[in-house]
């Protein structure tokens, strides 16, 4: 590892021993970056210095910033950060907004300012807001104003949180306040390629986040691996996505992708699939970046918005359908792009390009990656069998002080937690997920996240939250709930105990049906057994039965 640009050395001092990482791999000629490296250079700053600043970079609902007048504003903001706020290369910076322009400015500006950004849903509440900021001991936060309330809830239950700078209030104090009078000139820090400069906090399959960390040369990677070689945009593309800025997949294939080549993106608060045919059109886009469900619940709309401009369409988040694929295609004349990625790898690993995709198959390992189907013993099987999916490459799996990094990397390679069978031909094709993990429109829903919103209500007893097939949404979180004597079990209490969880955890998690039972079942030992729930869902959605 290479000198640490750190002062406040948090984030190295809690990476993984160096033997429980993954195996690195850097057998390619994109993959070679310099022992120093700050990523918010090769993203902004060589625009700039290469005569292109005065090219179109971002647009929002509101503004249209080129990457001059982007880098002017990112430079304004890592001023305010060091000489305003005290924030010191290493230093961990929450970030809380809805996709827009100043959540990107603010991203960049702490990374150039050398600071290790943890990155947040602006649906989460408070509860989830606080383990992050313990966790990752964060001290400084920036905000949209709109998002305040849970901000400041959180603020209120944790003792790390010093100070939170809000925009967007039109206040003295407010961010936009502070960059007036802050110099828009600003040098790198002079950072490692190895320094931590992201803390991605996972969903969580126990109900307990994981922080995965990765480096600035990993920002790079995964541009020069999924996007340079499967997706190969060009630098007139601009970029689209519905993923909040706190996944990696919405990092990825809205900002960074289009940046790294010096093309344009469109960031929206607001991007659900009536959101995006109308930006698309608005826009000119060329490349959109979105779940499965999505795709599908556009194509009946497609008649009523001019998308001639899009090119390319990548899906990832959730399993992509054969029929969604053949049904864009008919509609579009495009291909879907599927991937497979995730937090701990940072993006995409395995897809195909456009000439090489087979419908239902997510594809081939992306070129610097090497990925192969391994049985429990992590021994690997034979093609057309199912098994474990590992992969490595010049991303992995570094966890924040978590003994779970045991588990997910296994004789240096990442374990995904998912079932694949690859074929006589190399092709993946995906079974399912390992574990307990609910994935809806392409959001991660931990089920036993879910459980816990709805025990703090005093009707329920006990319950059990697993994923039911659903064909808008692929799965859907239904909660089997068992309740105290004397509550009904009709739909008001379904209601009732829907809007709790919404208060309780963030409200997309909430459980979209739910079954009241007498029991749930067990193991021998007294565990629930999850694996009873999903075959009954499965039944239950087949059957069209079993809903309250």
């Amino acid at each position: 590892m290479a000198h640490t640009a750190h002062v406040d050395t948090f984030a190295r001092d809690n990476l993984p021993a160096r033997d429980l990482w993954p195996e690195m791999i850097f057998n390619r000629p994109e993959f070679q970056y310099p022992e120093r490296l700050n990523c918010c250079v090769e993203f902004l700053d060589r625009w700039i210095a290469e005569g292109h600043g005065d090219a179109p970079c971002m647009f929002g609902l509101n503004e249209a910033l080129t990457y001059r007048e982007l880098y002017e504003r990112v430079n304004r903001i890592c001023n305010v950060l060091v000489n305003d706020l005290g924030l010191v290369p290493g230093g961990r910076v929450l970030l809380r907004s809805a996709n827009n322009t100043m959540m990107v400015a603010t991203y960049l500006a702490v990374l150039k300012a050398g600071g290790v950004v943890v990155a947040t849903m602006p649906l989460l509440r408070a509860k989830e807001l606080v383990y992050p900021i313990d966790k990752a001991k964060i001290a400084l936060a920036l905000c949209d104003h709109t998002l305040a309330d849970e901000m400041e809830k959180a603020a209120g239950q944790t003792q790390e949180l010093k100070r939170v700078v809000y925009w967007g209030s039109g206040k003295d104090n407010s961010l936009e306040s502070l960059i007036a009078k802050a110099s828009p000139e600003f040098t790198a820090a002079d950072t490692a390629a190895d320094d931590v400069c992201l803390i991605a906090f996972t969903s969580g399959t126990t109900g307990v986040p994981k922080g995965t960390m990765h480096f600035h040369r990993d920002m790079l990677a995964i541009c020069d691996g999924f996007s340079r070689n499967v997706l190969r945009p060009e630098q007139s593309d601009r970029f689209i996505g519905s993923a909040p800025l706190g996944f990696t997949f919405g990092l990825g294939g809205i900002v960074l992708f289009p940046m790294r080549i010096g093309a344009s993106f469109v960031v929206l608060e607001k991007a659900g699939p009536d959101d995006l045919l109308p930006a698309i059109e608005k826009f000119k886009v060329t490349i959109c970046f979105t779940a499965p469900t999505a795709y599908r619940a556009m194509i009946p709309k497609l008649g009523q918005f001019d998308i001639s401009s899009l090119r390319k369409c990548v899906s990832a988040g959730e399993a992509l359908p054969k029929s969604t694929f053949d049904a864009w295609l008919a509609a579009t004349g495009i291909k879907l792009i599927d991937g497979i990625g995730g937090t701990e790898m940072l993006h995409i690993f395995i897809s195909a390009r456009e000439e090489e995709i087979r419908p239902g198959s997510t594809g081939k390992p992306v070129p610097g990656f090497e990925a192969k189907v391994v049985d429990e013993e992590g021994e690997e099987v034979p093609p057309g069998t199912p098994g474990r999916l590992a992969v490595r490459g010049p991303t992995g799996c570094r966890y924040l002080a978590d003994e779970r990094q045991l588990k997910f990397v296994q004789n240096g390679w990442n374990m995904t937690g998912d079932t694949y069978v690859m074929d006589e031909d190399g092709y993946f094709w995906y079974q399912a997920r390992s574990d307990d993990m609910i994935v809806s429109s392409g959001y991660n829903i931990a089920g036993p996240e879910v459980e816990a919103g709805l025990l703090t209500h005093k009707a329920v007893v006990e319950c059990g939250v697993v994923g039911a097939p659903c064909e808008q949404r692929g799965r859907i979180v239904k909660a089997y709930v068992v309740l105290r004597e004397g509550y009904p079990r009709d739909a008001d209490m379904v209601k009732l105990l829907q809007d709790h969880v919404k208060a309780e955890i963030a409200p997309y998690k909430y459980p979209r049906e739910i079954v009241f039972v007498d029991e749930l079942p067990k193991t021998s030992s007294g565990k629930l057994q999850r694996y009873a729930l999903r075959v009954r869902a499965e039944e239950e959605a087949f059957t069209g039965k079993g809903t309250a």
